[in-house]
């Protein structure tokens, strides 16, 4: 590009907690630009998870933080081609990539779900990746043994 990179964009904070990575959640969980929908699948999931969770002092928006972090991958392969081979080389994830990248497999991983509403299949989803289970939290973990698995090419990276 010519003039660089573009200024990230100033989120609003969602109107219940205040919180700009809720709001960054729900524009990831929105289908077809029906926000209110997808405000209100986040809300309701988060009351499924105060019904649900076991560990009393922690609220619903902490145990949603909680499980984001833990499908947080630290590391990615990515292709890269030297001498006429493809190597997967091992690389550490940018920051931003980082929120992204945890946004999506929860969401995705939700979606995938067997249950009656979105909401529950997204509380379900959380509460799996809150105690280290899921399909979310399996795809960080292959994410990372296939780093680790692949670091003998770190040397070329980027």
């Amino acid at each position: 590009m010519r003039k660089g990179r573009p200024k990230p964009r100033k989120r609003m904070p969602d109107p219940k907690f205040g919180n700009e990575r809720v709001t960054r959640f729900v524009n990831d969980l929105m289908l077809d630009g029906k926000k209110n929908k997808a405000l209100s699948i986040f809300y309701q999931s988060l009351e499924i998870i105060d019904k649900r969770k076991k560990d009393k002092e922690k609220s619903a928006l902490e145990i949603w933080q909680e499980a984001l972090d833990n499908v947080t991958p630290a590391v990615e392969v990515k292709s890269r081609r030297i001498g006429g081979a493809n190597f997967q080389v091992p690389v550490e994830v940018r920051p931003d990539r980082k929120i992204s990248l945890s946004h999506k497999f929860i969401i995705k991983f939700a979606r995938q779900r067997s249950g009656k509403s979105m909401s529950e299949k997204l509380a379900a989803e959380i509460l799996a990746a809150y105690n280290k289970e899921g399909g979310a939290y399996k795809k960080k973990e292959d994410m990372h043994r296939m780093a680790e698995a692949n670091k003998a090419f770190s040397h070329f990276k980027f």
